[in-house]
């Protein structure tokens, strides 16, 4: 069972929320990770390298900041096995290249700029995840 931590999940969406309002402001960009690390590894040479760069250092050095402040890192726990893993990933990927974008893209920011196609996309992938939980948990008994 997964601990229900609202004050941290509220703490967590705020800044995330803030994260892609200052991007959008600052540099007019979405916060979509599928978007910013494709435009990272692009080898086109663009002035949008370096705040690339920032955002996906910022994503990697978080639990390291996480430690510093509290003295513990994340705990994470995956249970299912590394090829189911593999596949999921594939996947995933699969997914966010024919959906133009991520769920951070979509989700995010994009139900937020009230766009049609990132409302159809989130609909789309929640749906799936609730089918995939269903199944998984009460069909399969995993």
């Amino acid at each position: 069972m997964t601990e229900f931590t609202p004050l941290l999940s509220f703490s967590g969406g705020m800044l995330i929320g803030l994260a892609a309002v200052a991007l959008m402001a600052v540099h007019g960009r979405i916060a979509g990770i599928n978007g910013i690390l494709s435009g990272f590894l692009s080898t086109h040479v663009n002035s949008d390298w370096a705040w690339r760069a920032a955002f996906l250092a910022g994503m990697v050095v978080s639990p390291l900041v996480l430690l510093a402040l509290t003295g513990r890192m994340p705990e994470i726990s995956v249970p299912s096995p590394t090829p189911l893993l593999l596949v999921g990933g594939f996947l995933t990927g699969l997914g966010t290249t024919y959906a133009s974008g991520c769920t951070s893209g979509h989700g995010v920011c994009g139900i937020s700029r009230l766009s049609a196609r990132s409302i159809v996309a989130t609909l789309t992938f929640m749906s799936a995840a609730v089918i995939t939980v269903f199944l998984t948990r009460h069909v399969f008994g995993g």
